[in-house]
């Protein structure tokens, strides 16, 4: 049976295992793994044929259903590197995206296009874009050729490039607590090894169907597929607008897998769910955030016979622990231990290893460390770091340096080797599994011109983790008027992203010796 080194390999070799066997489910179609792999392979040869280079970037914008699938493995096996980008995001952050990668070739629809021409008039590396709606394609003046999926996959057969597992696949933009998205860069490597690793603790076989209802813009939205991709299972693709529409896609297709992130799972605890998803669903998995005892709870009494798997992870490092469910009763606070060929540490400032539940710094080593942030070298100096000299794995006698993912969470590790998160360095806010840079909310309050100061901070929150808090003053001699303010945030900004409260006050906001305003003393003490 050969290995996957490559994340088109994961398909490949699947389709030949079991070609008849059912990839993909999207509404009431399907896809067998031989049929996804001819569509990966005529997307490879068709993004050759309009002169994509090795390492290019192609950015997919679409909700989730085939043509986003087929692109975004169809991209690696062509030898560039795919960019997702999350349905949700307005046109200027999706300008912004193209523009920090030097996007080349843009996926998308005719109704998704039409919203986004305006924002990508400064897309200048921007040379293609492939339309997804059936042929012909609407008249344009629009100087970027345009051309139809169909026409794509129909041309002829290009020659492809070298590809080594080392090189890039994917570019997966996250918020930065600096105000703008980076963009995480991850090698075939990095992708095969976490699909390979998670599937192995989940237990995936090829008789699974796992539910892909995360953003495939996620680190973990996207595992859906190479987890199940690496084992020959299948996917349901689901694009929900209520949670009732996730427990009906359960009973439906009989679904024996589902990850999500925990608001979604308050909601779906408070669902009533049938005896026919009890009987398949043999595990769920939580991750982006803690999962409250009490919505655990009620999942576990609702499906009695599933396996509850709770995670940890940053798309840094696409997953780092894990709690395994016969854990969970003796250790319901804990986010677990390091999953398969991944080792955590506990270092200090110094970069030595922490006592036993003494806090310090979560480090990830091993194969899923990512290859830092795009075009960005300050940051990726703050989060990738060489390991210190005798750091448990790292003898003396080696010379050349180790990059790990320094997390900026601070955690503590039991006599047993279980850790426990006990909060974040940074400012980043954690909202409906999100994470939200406070800079980022700033920076469009500001481009409204309706504020004069504000700061943004997250709020412990019950469902949603946290909930973004603003304090504002006012513009220059005008009232604040706060729902003109939030009105502008929803046209500016995703959903997940719109303050749950704003807080009017009459300013100046105060200081830290740095002369910055002092969002943490803001933030606690709500001075």
């Amino acid at each position: 049976m050969p290995d996957s080194f490559l994340l088109p390999d994961l398909i490949a070799h699947s389709a030949t295992r079991s070609p008849d066997a059912t990839a993909l489910t999207y509404g009431k179609q399907s896809l067998s793994y031989a049929e996804l792999q001819a569509q990966v392979e005529a997307f490879a040869s068709g993004l050759r044929g309009i002169g994509l280079q090795r390492g290019e970037r192609v950015a997919i914008h679409l909700e989730k259903r085939f043509e986003a699938v087929i692109a975004s493995f169809g991209t690696a096996a062509a030898g560039g590197v795919f960019v997702p980008l999350n349905p949700l995001l307005k046109p200027e952050q999706v300008s912004y995206i193209l523009r920090d990668c030097n996007v080349r070739v843009l996926v998308t629809s005719n109704e998704r296009l039409s919203l986004l021409t305006e924002s990508l008039v400064d897309c200048h590396d921007l040379l293609h874009v492939v339309l997804t709606n059936p042929e012909p394609l609407p008249a344009s003046t629009w100087p970027i050729n345009r051309i139809s999926w169909s026409a794509l996959l129909a041309a002829p057969a290009q020659a492809g490039h070298r590809i080594i597992d080392s090189d890039m696949a994917a570019i997966l933009y996250t918020s930065g607590s600096t105000g703008k998205p980076k963009g995480v860069v991850l090698s075939h490597r990095n992708t095969v090894a976490g699909a390979k690793s998670v599937a192995t603790y989940l237990e995936n076989m090829a008789h699974d169907t796992l539910l892909a209802a995360l953003p495939l813009s996620f680190d973990a939205g996207f595992s859906q597929l190479t987890t199940a991709f690496h084992v020959g299972a299948r996917v349901v693709l689901l694009n929900y607008l209520l949670p009732r529409d996730v427990v009906k896609a359960l009973e439906r297709e009989r679904v024996t897998g589902l990850t999500a992130v925990p608001p979604l799972y308050i909601q779906l605890a408070q669902l009533e769910w049938s005896v026919g998803i009890t009987e398949h669903l043999r595990y769920f998995a939580s991750t982006g955030g803690r999962l409250p005892l009490g919505t655990l709870a009620a999942l576990r009494a609702r499906l009695p016979q599933t396996k509850p798997y709770l995670m940890y992870g940053l798309t840094e490092a696409f997953r780092s622990t894990y709690l395994p469910p016969e854990e969970i009763d003796r250790h319901p606070d804990s986010i677990g231990k390091a999953i398969p060929n991944a080792e955590i540490l506990v270092l200090r400032e110094d970069g030595t290893p922490c006592a036993s539940n003494e806090p310090g710094e979560l480090v990830h080593r091993g194969a899923l460390v990512g290859m830092g942030y795009w075009n960005d070298a300050e940051k990726t100096a703050e989060r990738f770091k060489p390991l210190p000299v005798q750091t448990p794995g790292r003898e003396a006698g080696l010379m050349l340096p180790e990059i790990a993912v320094f997390s900026g969470d601070t955690v503590r590790q039991d006599e047993d080797g279980f850790l426990y998160f006990i909060g974040r360095r940074d400012e980043m806010m954690k909202t409906s599994g999100y994470r939200v840079s406070p800079t980022e909310v700033e920076e469009v309050l500001y481009a409204t011109s309706l504020v004069g100061e504000c700061v943004a901070f997250g709020v412990e929150h019950e469902t949603l983790g946290q909930a973004i808090h603003v304090i504002a003053t006012p513009a220059a001699s005008t009232a604040l008027d706060t729902d003109a303010l939030l009105a502008e945030c929803k046209k500016r900004m995703p959903a997940y992203m719109v303050p749950a409260h704003i807080d009017v006050r009459s300013g100046p906001l105060p200081r830290n010796p740095n002369g910055k305003i002092d969002r943490k003393t803001l933030a606690t003490s709500g001075k």
